[in-house]
């Protein structure tokens, strides 16, 4: 009996957020095509966050197998230097001398008439050959390779970053 007089009463039910207008119904009927602006925001913003750090990373380890085509010409004569020392008492003074057959590195220039320089005592106990990077060098500027009897010098002014041997 006490549910009688309650389920008489009706009192209308207000709805506060499905309120249906003209334009909502008809974006409900259609599918949704497209983006919206916040999401390309996003797609864009991402983009850019992986190309602040990826492109910086890329132009480093191109310019360092640039430079690795240098180290791998100086070594290269390094051993033909040595092969000749061991044949004729001295080491060449002119690159074309030594049995090497490799081709000028491709980014670096190669001093005129390739000639090796000679030790301080002006007799050929010692070489001292320098490659100097040519042409744009992805942001690390002009830089010299230096490879001496000894291997690698210290007098090279190959950033660390880029350098083979770091």
């Amino acid at each position: 009996m006490l549910f009688n007089p309650l389920q008489a009463v009706k009192t209308p039910v207000v709805r506060f957020f499905a309120v249906p207008t003209r334009l909502h119904q008809y974006m409900q009927k259609e599918a949704r095509k497209g983006f919206t602006l916040v999401e390309l925001a996003v797609v864009i913003v991402i983009i850019g966050v992986l190309a602040a750090f990826g492109v910086p990373r890329f132009l480093k380890s191109v310019e360092r197998s640039k430079a690795a085509e240098a180290f791998a010409y100086l070594s290269a004569v390094r051993a033909a230097q040595e092969r000749y020392q061991a044949r004729e008492g001295t080491y060449a003074d002119d690159i074309d001398k030594l049995d090497i057959n490799m081709s000028v590195p491709r980014y670096f220039s190669v001093p005129a008439g390739n000639v090796v320089s000679a030790g301080p005592t002006g007799i050929q106990n010692s070489w001292t050959l320098t490659l100097t990077r040519t042409g744009a060098s992805g942001g690390y500027g002009e830089y010299t390779v230096v490879f001496t009897e000894d291997g690698y010098s210290t007098s090279s002014t190959i950033v660390a970053d880029v350098s083979p041997m770091s």
